[in-house]
């Protein structure tokens, strides 16, 4: 009877060290930036971005491997500084933003692979069509902001085909090359800030109490 509390402490503890240990961390979208880069006409790329997005990720390991990511694009977003070009890619020949707004990633594993590197491999969806594909990712630290939050920085870099997506579109120019090229490489600068918990307060039994939650 005697050995009971000091159990029940000990799995309290371990309880408290577990949820201590899951922390969720949201994209700040102002300082982030997704973008992709393609080959045109063999000679040259053109590159673009996604202006809306967002990512959150689960850290339940202070080395942040076994984390969980999950991120969200908007297929209108699609910026390459040409509006027609860019309208087109939204059409029924690439993209198809009507029918598939969103593109979709999904992290199953998370890596350390080096002091400071990560390798992320997750499902990504896009355009009807979900693929594996690999993030190979750089971490570049933690800090403090002026406000009082704890900021994460990540840039992270990969290749896909296009084609695995069903997206083919293509012409063949004079020379004999393809006007766009199938392999599409994209960087990602992501900068996190740490969800801070907050107080819930409530009024029970005529008293005011508070708890705190993520």
């Amino acid at each position: 009877m005697k050995k009971a509390p000091l159990i029940f402490l000990i799995l309290s503890l371990s309880t408290i060290s577990l949820i201590a240990q899951n922390s969720t961390w949201k994209s700040d979208q102002p300082h982030s930036k997704v973008s992709f880069s393609i080959s045109h006409m063999v000679i040259s790329e053109v590159s673009g971005r996604f202006n809306d997005f967002e990512a959150s990720m689960i850290q339940t390991k202070d080395d942040l491997s076994d984390s969980k990511l999950t991120a969200t694009i908007k297929v209108k977003s699609i910026d390459t500084d040409n509006e027609s070009r860019d309208k087109h890619l939204k059409s029924a020949d690439f993209f198809d933003a009507e029918k598939y707004p969103e593109i979709l990633f999904d992290s199953k594993s998370f890596e350390k692979t080096g002091k400071d590197t990560y390798k992320i491999t997750g499902d990504l969806t896009m355009h009807g069509f979900t693929k594996p594909i690999v993030l190979d990712t750089k971490f570049n630290g933690f800090i403090n902001d002026p406000w009082g939050n704890m900021r994460a920085g990540f840039k992270a870099t990969g290749k896909l085909n296009r084609k695995d997506f069903d997206i083919k579109y293509n012409k063949i120019i004079e020379a004999g090359g393809l006007l766009i090229g199938e392999n599409v490489d994209f960087t990602i600068n992501m900068e996190m800030v740490k969800q801070m918990s907050r107080p819930i307060v409530a009024y029970r039994h005529g008293r005011l109490t508070g708890r705190r939650a993520k």
